[in-house]
């Protein structure tokens, strides 16, 4: 039977993409995103505990997110977990684990009125009837 290595991560960006090429002129995308859970401990008191992922996205993944990702942009992300050794400037071995994304979607991320992206994700009930205006619906025979 054949393993399977399937990440799903919904979570904000902590910075801007960076773009670089290969050697060979082969577009990768590098950036980290945030994934955050809530949780609550024995006495009922909430608590975030926030985790960090680092993305890799090759060839024209890599571009679009280069392109039109930004900080702070709530992102779906499916790809696989991939680890790679380095040696550090110490000298030392060490394991880096990353997400190889496969699939990216932009998530609706409301933008506040100084051009950032909303923490909350959450809008208020009249800027979503300004942006969604309630249609009337027509009666329609059957």
């Amino acid at each position: 039977m054949a393993g399977v290595n399937k990440v799903i991560l919904v979570g904000r960006l902590g910075a801007d993409p960076e773009l670089r090429h290969t050697a060979d002129g082969v577009p990768v995308a590098t950036f980290n995103v945030a994934t955050t859970e809530i949780r609550k401990d024995k006495n009922g008191n909430r608590f975030e505990r926030t985790e960090w992922h680092r993305v890799i996205a090759w060839r024209k993944l890599g571009e679009i997110c280069s392109e039109y990702l930004k900080k702070g942009r709530l992102v779906y992300i499916e790809g696989r977990i991939q680890s790679r050794e380095y040696e550090g400037k110490d000298g030392i071995k060490r394991r880096a684990y990353e997400i190889v994304a496969t699939d990216l979607r932009m998530l609706p991320t409301p933008i506040t009125q100084e051009g950032e992206f909303s923490r909350t994700g959450t809008l208020a009930q009249e800027e979503i009837e300004e942006e969604f205006p309630h249609e009337e619906e027509e009666d329609i025979p059957l």
